[in-house]
């Protein structure tokens, strides 16, 4: 029999957004994790490893290797954001210690046994920082050939950043990785050219307490309420272990949007980017040349589209330029609430 499933690799800096993201694959069929690897960004690479381990034992996938890679940007200093996400980077969820451990090998030499063994047939899912990848580019230039597909959550265009007034947060972390991942794909098919998934995008992905209150419902677990009036710090009193992980996780979150006049919300920016990469989410694209600035103190981590060929360059990416939010909240409910019926 022909092998149907869809093999993803992921690349993350788990986050609870991330962490979001990957109880959604979890959770689809015909979805096979092959591998995940962490970079630095949301919170440190080991911490990041440790979530991901953590999650994975929580919905009975603790065979999926863990790796790292580099625990620092290409070159400039690291910076991470506890603020937004946690200490440990999922908001006040709290997973007991993994007793998975993470792999020995390095995130470079994943990637590139993955798309060597399988030529093809691998699609990749970045929702950090592109250090890793650019890394894998160096050592393998043919990469985007070998992959299947490639989707990366970053960027923004002729759209306010979230990090800086022109940067998105994953650009910004590692802007001359970024550089150099877009420029490995100049001029390559138009089926293999990077989709990538921007803020102006991903942040009409917002997560509400009544979409949790639907996971909870829907999983059996009866409701699930986040209280914007309740205070900060509420933890869960769910007795379905996932229900609880999706809450306090995604009450911080809500918080923290609250803080910067955002309202009691949660932009799932790399939830939207999973369901790209498997195929479930709907969306509109357009061919870009995309380029990121690396040099200027005012506008570094900047991604730069031209659409209409004023660089006289070949495209190199597929920028989301529409999408559904109520296709992709549909989608989350009926896939969280089946993974904590399984797992709670």
């Amino acid at each position: 029999m022909a092998d149907t499933r869809q093999r993803l690799l992921l690349d993350v800096d788990t986050g609870i957004d991330d962490a979001v993201a990957l109880l959604y694959l979890l959770a689809t069929p015909g979805v096979s994790v092959e591998a995940i690897t962490c970079t630095a960004g949301n919170v440190g690479a080991r911490q990041v490893a440790i979530n991901n381990l953590a999650l994975l034992e929580l919905c009975g996938h603790a065979g999926v290797e863990v790796a790292i890679g580099s625990e620092v940007p290409l070159e400039v200093p690291l910076v991470t954001t506890e603020e937004t996400h946690g200490d440990q980077g999922i908001g006040y969820a709290v997973l007991p210690p993994p007793r998975g451990s993470i792999s020995g090998r390095h995130a470079v030499d994943v990637w590139l046994e993955a798309v060597r063994c399988h030529p093809g047939q691998i699609t990749a899912l970045v929702t950090g920082p592109l250090t890793n990848l650019a890394l894998a580019l160096r050592a393998e230039p043919e990469l985007p050939m070998l992959l299947k597909g490639l989707v990366i959550m970053g960027g923004a265009f002729n759209y306010p950043g979230n990090t800086t007034p022109v940067a998105e947060w994953n650009i910004h972390v590692d802007p001359h990785a970024a550089k150099e991942v877009f420029a490995a794909y100049e001029g390559l098919p138009r089926e293999k050219l990077p989709v990538v998934c921007a803020l102006e995008t991903t942040e009409r992905i917002e997560c509400t307490p009544a979409h949790i209150d639907a996971v909870a419902r829907a999983a059996g677990a009866g409701p699930e309420v986040l209280d914007p009036d309740e205070p900060e710090g509420t933890r869960s009193g769910s007795d379905n272990a996932v229900v609880a992980c999706v809450s306090d996780a995604l009450r911080f979150y809500m918080e923290f949007h609250r803080l910067y006049d955002q309202g009691y919300i949660a932009h799932l920016h790399d939830l939207f980017a999973a369901m790209v990469a498997t195929g479930e989410a709907g969306f509109e694209e357009r061919l870009a040349t995309v380029d990121v600035e690396t040099d200027s103190p005012l506008t570094i981590g900047q991604t730069v589209a031209d659409v209409a060929g004023m660089w006289k360059r070949a495209p190199n990416a597929r920028i989301v330029t529409g999408n559904d939010p109520a296709a992709v909240f549909e989608l989350l409910v009926r896939r969280l609430s089946s993974l904590a019926r399984m797992h709670g």
